[in-house]
């Protein structure tokens, strides 16, 4: 059924996490309840001017057991339901929230409607609970439109204490604190405070109507090699000569630095030419690579290891993971790697 554009209604989709999350008074351990137990705790819902319907993973899954087949299930339901709603909000675990944003934002081509992922670090029962407003504000944003009726942001985001950010530029960098998520290298995309802000200029607008082009093809054989001093030849031969590799994200120092060692640049360069992929991100929270500022930079990159500018390492995954899985060459990858594809990149 497709619903009028003038009808403002929001699907609630739960796959799990601290948000839906209850203690058992008998052990102490946190355990999945379900979503009319949520509604029950949360009753400003009912307040709500604008239809909102909910669908639940059955079992809930914790957010660490998130996975591609899971990234896959998501975008099944919103492509099913995309004519039906005018938003989409995603309660998700906060430990693999980034990566599920940024494999959404691939994975969903042509998006015009806004799917905002949140959570919580306290479970939403709890008495000082993060949930309750995080959740209030993504159902917000989610249904807030323009005098045309236009989506404010028509794009995957994750929103957390108060900042809505692009989805594949956010990382999660604090495990206790409220403000769990931040957006380094790109700004907000809106502040809610008294009034929410909306920072229009930062958010990815299309003039032409786009058509929902969902993508479900992924390939994992991709691999993280971080760098650390002291870093042995056989912990690098190991991982670049794992059997299937065919990417690998290389966390470097700085603005994309690494050992001068002979051994090193050789078994990179001998990756490169053998077809995998390897992009070359900062270990750095802020910041971007810039391969040719320094000479380790430079020897990086005279061995076929691609610039990844100012990506996350949530972002460059995924993104890898969605061209392999197209079936693209190795060296469509690299081209592809180079070209912002959902704003997750600066040039």
């Amino acid at each position: 059924m497709r619903m009028s554009p003038n009808i403002t209604s929001i699907l609630l989709i739960y796959t799990g996490g601290t948000i839906g999350m209850i203690e058992n008074p008998e052990t102490g351990a946190l355990e999945n309840f379900n979503l009319e137990q949520l509604k029950k705790h949360v009753p400003e819902l009912q307040n709500f001017t604008f239809h909102i319907d909910t669908y639940q993973f059955d079992p809930p899954m914790d957010s660490s057991d998130m996975d591609p087949e899971a990234w896959r299930k998501l975008v099944h339901i919103i492509s099913d339901h995309y004519d039906k709603y005018t938003g989409f909000v995603i309660l998700h675990g906060t430990d693999t929230m980034a990566y599920t944003a940024s494999a959404l934002s691939f994975m969903l081509e042509g998006l015009s409607k806004p799917v905002i992922l949140t959570g919580s670090q306290l479970p939403i029962g709890v008495l000082r609970t993060d949930g309750k407003e995080n959740l209030l504000t993504s159902l917000e944003i989610a249904s807030a439109r323009d005098a045309k009726g236009n989506p404010l942001v028509p794009e995957v985001c994750i929103f957390f204490e108060n900042h809505l950010m692009r989805g594949n530029r956010t990382i999660k960098m604090n495990a206790e604190n409220f403000n769990a998520f931040r957006s380094f290298n790109y700004p907000v995309l809106a502040e809610a405070g008294i009034h929410i802000k909306y920072n229009n200029v930062q958010i990815r607008f299309k003039e032409v109507e786009r058509e929902l082009k969902p993508h479900y093809l992924l390939d994992t054989n991709v691999a993280i090699l971080k760098l650390f001093p002291g870093i042995q030849e056989n912990v690098v031969s190991s991982i670049l000569g794992i059997e299937g590799l065919k990417a690998v994200v290389l966390e470097t120092y700085g603005s994309g630095n690494a050992p001068r060692k002979e051994w090193f640049i050789r078994r990179l360069r001998n990756a490169c030419e053998q077809g995998i992929v390897i992009v070359n991100v900062t270990q750095c929270s802020a910041g971007t690579v810039e391969m040719e500022r320094y000479e380790t930079g430079y020897q990086l990159m005279q061995a076929g290891v691609l610039c990844g500018y100012d990506s996350t390492t949530e972002s460059a995954v995924t993104k890898l993971m969605f061209l392999l899985g197209h079936g693209y060459t190795p060296d469509e990858v690299r081209k592809r790697m180079r070209t912002p594809m959902a704003g997750e990149i600066t040039i």
